[in-house]
């Protein structure tokens, strides 16, 4: 199978899906190891900086939300490896995904109508398009 997993997450009821999906696929590979991304959007890093007290706190505001993410990959008995990565997410997942030749990445969708993909764009639409390797959106 992969021995090589990206997850993306954000901490999100979707990310929560795909990092169910994940464990699923990861558990059928004994040599399995996920390595869960979080993007800090730069869009959302400022405020995130102005109500943290000091880089620390804003790390571990980080590491909170993903802390249902890591409690699912526990219980499954998950090889997993956490990466906070700074940029735009689509892009910055994409980067990673491509760089570090990961074997599958698992996303959760968000469930936008057709309209609003349009117009905003899909951070998996964009991951699907653009990274080198099978992908797995979870909605």
């Amino acid at each position: 199978m992969y021995s090589r997993i990206l997850l993306a997450a954000d901490g999100s009821e979707n990310s929560l899906r795909a990092t169910k999906e994940a464990v699923k696929i990861a558990s059928a590979s004994p040599n399995s190891k996920v390595e869960v991304v979080i993007v800090a959007d730069f869009s959302k890093a400022k405020s995130e900086i102005l109500h943290a007290q000091g880089r620390e706190e804003l790390e571990l505001n980080r590491r909170k939300k993903l802390a249902p993410v890591e409690e699912l990959l526990q219980q499954g008995k998950i090889n997993y490896q956490i990466k906070i990565l700074h940029g735009e997410p689509g892009p910055t997942i994409i980067d990673y995904a491509n760089k570090e030749k990961v074997e599958l990445v698992v996303i959760g969708s968000r469930g936008l109508n057709a309209l609003q993909e349009m117009v905003l764009g899909s951070v998996s639409h964009k991951v699907v398009k653009r990274v080198h390797c099978p992908v797995v959106i979870v909605k």
